[in-house]
């Protein structure tokens, strides 16, 4: 995308670059804006958003006195367990707290969704990149020409969070809003009327496309190696010094698309654990366990000899893991640069971004900024990580005294993650054996978290000395946290039940010769795919469908009642706690679109690694062996969030639907039909 808007603009077609200029270039929403009166008067409503805050550490946090600011606002009647969306996962609960509807509304139904028409072929739910598939063709090169005559499509990223935000009934009464890291909100909305800014948060990708790819430099490594989530790539030093290659985004103006790279240096001190970095005129000196700031990258894009060759501009850090005996560099994924993202739109309108950095300087605009995928992979060892989330929370307090400087009136959202990529890698709560770590440090990092829980209630402590009644105070979690210790194959045990074949499958997709043959659909009645869905392969409507439409329901009785009776072996716990059938818990225009079940999970239980994408295991039942030992893809009913307010809270059974509604009557506005909760303060 960053690459044909430039050739556009370098081809000199004035009518799009003028149309580039009014839907990029030009900021409707200054300062002046942000801080005018409006519809709203001086009516200000701040909701902090902590994802994955938990009611039971919190509960407990607060009994003991650790969190006296979220405890004061609890005793004036502020505070209740909110109900969270079916499945409770972030995507899925964040779009219900956007739209104030179920996931029949906004569409997003899990991490996961899949193309019936291919046959369960799967995407991300929340946005989507198009790729261009005409061209002008010159050379090597295959260059979009998106002008009349030619109206090439070009590659584009989509939102598919569906429904109308909030904010924009906000934005139509001239009510100001401003939302930072807003998950489920990439690419992010629209502003029609000029009246909101928004930052951009979960789901937001790298410069790769990815949702975070680290790259390792090490002396152990013989060869490039993809570890998921990370690049493995060997460094060889000569003299003491090496030259290596970092791997930036796929120039796809290229007939066969290929991957840019960028060279640098890396010199090692012969005596000292030190080296010296020298990339693109830049120099970075590091000392063992030391990281360097975010530092620009720009990755060439060769085009045709009639135009001047291109480049895309990112940022990342660099962190010195070892010198010697064996030698380690980690470079952190490669974020879009706030100061200059180009053409990838990670805010609303587009220089709100710009301005964040020209008051800030550089910092992270990835949707998952701690990398759990480089502790999860051994990359990092536990205190790097923790090291390494505390880079992101102190960016993130840096990021929040910018929005309160820069507040007057109408609504502030801000986010925090910390909470919730900390507690899927250190949250551990009882005395039971951990995947990975021994019962000391599984306490040791327990304690981190709630150290971070007592910096929460900090902030919520500044907000309310710093606002007192002159605002409405919301602070509220999408989820909670439980222990993750086994899994459980859906794929395995829909096979073994005999409703997915044949006996020996392995895969819904391909070959896998250590999993076994592809899956035949023509003996399948259900799959499952994604972390908490399950699909009737339904004739007419999936590709392959064999269920005829008329033996639907009693299919899905008959999988529900099973599934709540399956057993652990291991304990005898049942592993499943509820099965929801979507056309029994959502309503709206999306429907058509989600799982037939949704299978809620019992605390200490998730759907397998292997279960998400559509593999098939030997065993129904295994431990769970990952350093992310928490999670939230359970029952939903097992994992509510929180809700703190400045005000009493009358709604019996709030929930995370109720947040739109509340916020637009605080502010005088109707809510909308398609919004199905309802005030929390009345």
């Amino acid at each position: 995308m960053l690459t044909r808007r430039r050739f556009i603009q370098i081809a000199g077609s004035s009518g799009l670059a003028s149309v580039l200029c009014l839907y990029g270039g030009c900021n409707p929403f200054g300062k002046s804006a942000a801080r005018g009166r409006s519809r709203a008067g001086d009516k200000r409503v701040i909701v902090l958003g902590i994802d994955g805050f938990d009611p039971q550490l919190s509960e407990r946090l607060m009994d003991a006195g650790r969190m006296p600011n979220l405890a004061q606002l609890r005793a004036a009647g502020g505070y209740a367990r909110l109900g969270t969306s079916i499945p409770p996962q972030s995507p899925v609960a964040w779009a219900s707290f956007i739209t104030g509807g179920d996931a029949g509304v906004h569409g997003i139904f899990d991490f996961i969704h899949r193309r019936p028409e291919q046959q369960c072929a799967p995407y991300y739910s929340a946005s989507e990149t198009i790729g261009a598939t005409e061209g002008w063709e010159v050379g090597d090169h295959k260059l979009p020409l998106n002008f009349w005559p030619f109206n090439h499509g070009t590659t584009q990223t989509l939102l598919r969070r569906e429904g109308t935000p909030f904010w924009d009934y906000l934005d139509a009464a001239g009510i100001p809003s401003c939302l930072y890291d807003i998950p489920s909100n990439y690419p992010p909305s629209p502003s029609a009327h000029g009246h909101h800014r928004c930052l951009a948060g979960m789901g937001t990708p790298d410069l790769l496309g990815t949702y975070g790819t680290y790259q390792c430099f090490s002396t152990r490594v013989r060869q490039v190696r993809d570890q998921g989530g990370g690049i493995l790539k060997p460094i060889v030093f000569k003299d003491h010094a090496a030259k290596v290659k970092l791997t930036g985004p796929v120039n796809t103006l290229l007939q066969k698309p290929v991957e840019t790279q960028v060279e640098f240096r890396v010199y090692r001190h012969p005596t000292e654990p030190q080296v010296r970095i020298e990339i693109q005129g830049q120099t970075i000196v590091l000392k063992e366990g030391e990281w360097s700031g975010w530092t620009k990258v720009s990755f060439p894009l060769e085009m045709p000899s009639f135009l001047r060759n291109d480049a895309v501009g990112g940022i990342c850090r660099f962190y010195l893991q070892e010198v010697r005996p064996t030698f380690r560099l980690y470079v952190s994924p490669l974020n879009m640069d706030p100061s200059d993202p180009g053409g990838q739109k990670v805010s609303e309108p587009q220089k709100f971004v710009t301005e964040i950095a020209d008051e800030l300087g550089l910092f992270s605009t990835l949707g998952f900024q701690e990398d759990h995928k480089a502790l999860s992979n051994k990359v990092f060892t536990d205190e790097e990580y923790r090291v390494q989330a505390e880079f992101v929370l102190q960016e993130r307090m840096n990021l929040l005294n910018y929005a309160l400087g820069h507040y007057d009136t109408g609504l502030l959202f801000f986010y925090f993650s910390s909470s919730d990529l900390q507690s899927h890698m250190f949250w551990w709560d009882n005395d039971e054996k951990h995947p990975v770590r021994s019962p000391e440090d599984a306490r040791k990092y327990m304690g981190v978290l709630e150290d971070l829980y007592v910096r929460m209630d900090g902030v919520v402590g500044d907000l309310v000395r710093r606002y007192g009644d002159q605002a409405t105070i919301l602070v509220l979690s999408d989820h909670g946290f439980c222990n993750f210790r086994r899994q459980f194959g859906l794929n395995t045990w829909l096979r073994e039940n005999g409703y997915l074949g044949p006996e020996n499958c392995g895969s819904l997709f391909q070959h896998e010769p250590k999993f076994g043959p592809v899956v035949d659909w023509s003996r399948t009645r259900a799959y499952g795919l994604g972390l908490n869905g399950l699909y009737v392969n339904l004739k007419g409507r999936e590709r392959d469908g064999i269920v005829d439409p008329a033996q639907r329901d009693a299919l899905l009785e008959e999988l529900r009642a099973k599934l709540l009776a399956a057993r652990d072996p291991e304990t005898g716990a049942a592993a499943i706690s509820a099965v929801y059938r979507s056309d029994q818990v959502y309503s709206g225009p999306y429907l058509a679109n989600a799982p037939d079940l949704i299978i809620g999970y019992a605390r200490g239980y998730r759907c397998s690694w292997l279960t998400a994408l559509g593999t098939i295991e030997s065993a129904v039942f295994s431990d769970n062996d990952s350093t992310w030992s928490a999670d939230h893809c359970m029952a939903t009913e097992e994992l509510p969030g929180v809700l703190f307010a400045n005000r009493p809270i009358r709604h019996p059974e709030p929930a995370l639907i109720d947040m739109a509604p509340t916020i637009l009557e605080e502010f005088g506005l109707t809510v909308p039909d398609s919004m199905t909760g309802r005030n929390v303060f009345t």
